[in-house]
């Protein structure tokens, strides 16, 4: 019991040191908590479905955010390394009649070769140009794949299996696609919170500075394709096993803009901004959808628009920077109500 006493000690030294000290993360492990307890009160499957849905494309956006947001290699094509995922989960469940459980990280290992693949062909492109070439990419191996005997052709393929018949279960698929984005998105956060990330934003603010650094540009920015497809891929085999189909509508134009939007909307370059981006956007897209479909891209078109005039950083950062301070000399966040930093008691003021 003592060493257990000692170890509870610890973790909450460190949970309170390391969460409780900033209200975002206070706010973001609320938020975890309240999605982990929702189904205990939410006795209609239909939400369970479409929060699962956002779960999945929570860990999309993010990983399109590691790309682009962090390392500015922007990507308008990132529905390529959902698609392949897609289509690789799906054909190695149906023909191989591989379990979900090896389908899933199969197809993402499937879209992290496409991201290496894509990387290495627009190592040199920038700005406009890598982002059309990313784009032409994505609808290449669209085509391609709807031209592949077995592929489905436009009509896709049916017949994938759910992870263990949970198309019976809504909540222990909601868990499953729920705590992957939780455990993915706490990974994609270490990453860009790591030396690693600070080598991605170098790259972003001045890649050739970076490069006269002594920093390998090449190979970060092999790794972060591959990192961002890794992800995306990941999303891509949840979803594939979440409505048992895959077709061509995966690597739709409309799947890479939605990243973008998720991203805009909640805040670029913080992995969690394009997290709450989708669960502010997705709910509320798919109410619409619902009571006024005619209305649904209206209305959606002008939140983006009133929180890019009111909020240019994003919906989260702008909430995040109203109840924090950075602190000038060390740079680390404090909550907003102090006078000194918590770290080096540096004036807030």
């Amino acid at each position: 019991m003592g060493i257990v006493a000692y170890y509870v000690g610890r973790a909450y030294v460190g949970f309170k040191s390391g969460v409780l000290v900033l209200p975002s993360r206070t706010a973001a492990v609320v938020f975890c908590l309240t999605l982990l307890l929702l189904p205990l009160g939410l006795e209609n499957d239909y939400y369970l479905g479409v929060l699962t849905l956002a779960s999945i494309f929570a860990i999309y956006a993010a990983s399109w955010d590691l790309l682009s947001g962090f390392t500015g290699q922007i990507n308008l094509g990132h529905a390529l390394f959902f698609g392949v995922a897609v289509y690789a989960s799906a054909l190695l469940n149906i023909h191989l009649d591989l379990h979900p459980a090896l389908t899933i990280p199969l197809g993402a290992l499937a879209a992290a070769v496409a991201g290496l693949v894509v990387g290495a062909a627009c190592l040199r492109l920038r700005g406009t140009y890598l982002a059309f070439a990313t784009l032409a990419f994505s609808l290449i191996v669209a085509g391609i794949i709807q031209a592949i005997p077995g592929a489905g052709g436009t009509l896709g393929v049916t017949g994938v299996k759910s992870v263990e018949h949970l198309s019976e279960s809504p909540i222990v698929r909601y868990y499953v696609a729920l705590i992957l984005m939780i455990v993915l998105g706490y990974i994609m956060w270490r990453i860009t919170d790591s030396k690693t990330g600070i080598i991605f934003h170098a790259i972003r603010e001045d890649e050739v500075t970076a490069r006269a650094s002594g920093i390998n540009t090449t190979r970060y920015k092999l790794l972060a394709f591959c990192l961002s497809g890794l992800f995306a891929g990941i999303a891509g085999g949840l979803y594939t096993h979440h409505v048992l189909v895959a077709g061509p509508s995966a690597f739709a134009l409309i799947i890479s803009f939605y990243a973008i939007i998720y991203a805009v909307l909640g805040g670029i370059a913080t992995i969690y901004g394009p997290i709450a981006g989708v669960f502010v956007l997705y709910p509320l897209m798919d109410y619409l959808q619902r009571s006024a479909p005619e209305y649904r891209m209206l209305a959606v078109a002008l939140l983006i628009v009133l929180v890019m005039l009111f909020m240019p950083e994003g919906l989260i950062t702008w909430v995040r920077d109203k109840i924090e301070k950075v602190c000038p000399r060390c740079k680390l966040r404090n909550i907003a109500t102090r006078r000194k930093c918590r770290v080096c008691t540096a004036d807030l003021d």
